[in-house]
């Protein structure tokens, strides 16, 4: 009887999974190895995971324990105390669900750019197989590139970032219009819950001698002693890790799901998810955030459209050109169209000019951008909504839509808990064009999408939001965080 409900289950997996794995070498599995390694670059969550449930299937064919790596170099681009924290604040409860499967898990935190960072290539050499995520941009997307073909053992990424797996889509989308049709022929399909991890051998042994402990009331101590930029403080707004997300879920569920449709673009009303930073660190999943924004809606009457529409369409769709534009963040995979209207107008002349230094520290003659900027410097995150305010008021006042590019993307790889992701490159070449049509010319812009104070002023409470990020610069205290036991 067990024998036919590890085949079952293994058949479900199979179904689950395969269409999301790829090998990225050509190296056999390791025979006499020690575990099956997952090693979580992006994913950082013990479910709805399913290069987890790649691992664990691994780990139940070759009757081997399953080892789950995590690792936070410090040299990573523009490595922060933001950064690292809310990454850290997730460790002490992904490590409790990890072990609660059966896994061993490892967590490496090296402090210095001096320490070796060969922790991979040494868990590696026992390995029977590694399996990680698949992810179009950033550092795995490097890893990916680069570690398979420096192991000796068969290397598999899995996709477990969106809710349709990237593979379905064999071209990149002109715009949400185009993916929209393609994702509702195949969603229900893959909208529907994850089978949970289960494992025939459990992990018996000790963590590494590198394994770096990690608890809630350590996390500010291990954060001061990696060699990192200590000047960009934690966000005072966002708790990194599984367990925020889940309460920021439940917080969304049950006060603004019903309100979202009528508010969501208006910033002081606090009637958006806040789950982009939980999103991009892969502590929660886009198709958990789903069901339970159906399942809800279902139960009270409300119709979560306008919501599902931004996480499955919209982020789906920032995905698909992440996959298929490389390096994401540059003109050249803008439309016809966008490339020649911003190289007709890039000389025009600018009346204001602010350089990145001003830009930064929210030094303009826009309260409302300079509000916008002091939110990101404060709660990492800005509303979308006035986020696009922010990137077309920057491409207005820098001297060339390529400085421009530099500035928001140099200030989200810094400061957003959201940046670094298939959204924030495809979100800020929006303010560019990409994804949007034509409109009527006008200096500096040309034919891209204009917008103004005055019709922020019409759309939006500015006043509150000007008097609300006022008490955030004053005080330091959010009282729109929401807490976690970590």
């Amino acid at each position: 009887m067990l024998q036919l409900r590890n085949s079952a289950w293994a058949i479900l997996i199979s179904r689950t999974v395969n269409q999301r794995v790829r090998a990225l070498n050509s190296a056999p599995i390791r025979q006499g190895a020690n575990y099956v390694l997952y090693w979580a670059q992006v994913n950082r969550r013990a479910q709805s995971n399913h290069a987890l449930l790649r691992a664990a299937e691994w780990a139940n064919t070759l009757s081997l324990p399953l080892l789950v790596y995590e690792g936070l170099t410090c040299t990573y681009p523009h490595a922060n105390d933001r950064l690292h924290t809310f990454i850290l604040e997730g460790v002490p409860e992904q490590a409790r669900r990890f072990r609660s499967l059966g896994a061993g898990y490892c967590f490496h935190l090296p402090r210095t750019h001096r320490d070796l960072n060969d922790t991979l290539y040494r868990l590696a050499a026992r390995a029977a197989v590694i399996v990680t995520d698949q992810y179009p941009v950033f550092i795995a997307a490097l890893h990916n590139a680069s570690v398979p073909a420096e192991v000796d053992v068969l290397y598999e990424a899995v996709e477990s970032s969106t809710i349709v797996p990237m593979s379905v889509f064999e071209k990149r989308e002109y715009a949400a219009y185009t993916i929209r049709p393609k994702i509702n022929r195949v969603l229900a399909r893959y909208l529907t819950h994850m089978p949970a991890p289960s494992l025939n051998r459990r992990w018996r042994g000790s963590p590494p001698e590198f394994h770096t402990e990690v608890t809630a009331s350590g996390i500010g101590a291990l954060v001061a002693s990696c060699e990192i930029d200590h000047s960009i403080a934690p966000s005072i707004s966002c708790t990194g890790g599984q367990l925020a997300a889940e309460a920021s879920l439940r917080h969304f569920l049950q006060i603004n799901l019903s309100r979202y449709a009528r508010e969501r673009n208006q910033p002081a009303a606090h009637a958006t998810s806040n789950s982009s930073p939980y999103l991009h660190f892969g502590q929660i999943s886009a198709l958990d955030i789903a069901l339970a924004v159906r399942s809800h809606a279902a139960a009270n009457g409300l119709v979560p459209g306008e919501f599902l529409e931004e996480l499955i369409v919209r982020r789906e769709l920032a995905f698909n050109y992440a996959s298929f534009a490389s390096p994401p963040d540059s003109f050249a995979h803008l439309p016809e169209w966008n490339r020649r209207t911003l190289e007709d107008h890039d000389g025009d002349v600018r009346s204001l000019v602010y350089d990145y230094e001003e830009f930064r520290s929210a030094r303009t003659h826009d309260p409302l951008w300079n509000a916008c900027q002091t939110e990101l410097l404060l709660r990492g995150t800005i509303h979308g909504y006035y986020r696009m305010y922010w990137g077309k008021k920057i491409i207005e006042w820098s001297r060339t839509h390529a400085g421009a590019l530099a500035t928001m993307v140099r200030l989200h790889d810094i400061y957003a808990l959201d940046g670094r992701d298939p959204n924030t490159y495809t979100n800020i070449l929006w303010c560019f064009g990409l994804h949007d049509r034509p409109w009527q010319e006008r200096p500096i812009f040309g034919k891209v999408r204009y917008m103004s104070y005055e019709g922020m002023k019409r759309k939006t409470g500015v006043d509150a939001y000007l008097r609300e990020v006022a008490h955030l610069e004053q005080t330091g205290v959010d009282p729109f965080r929401l807490r976690a036991e970590i």
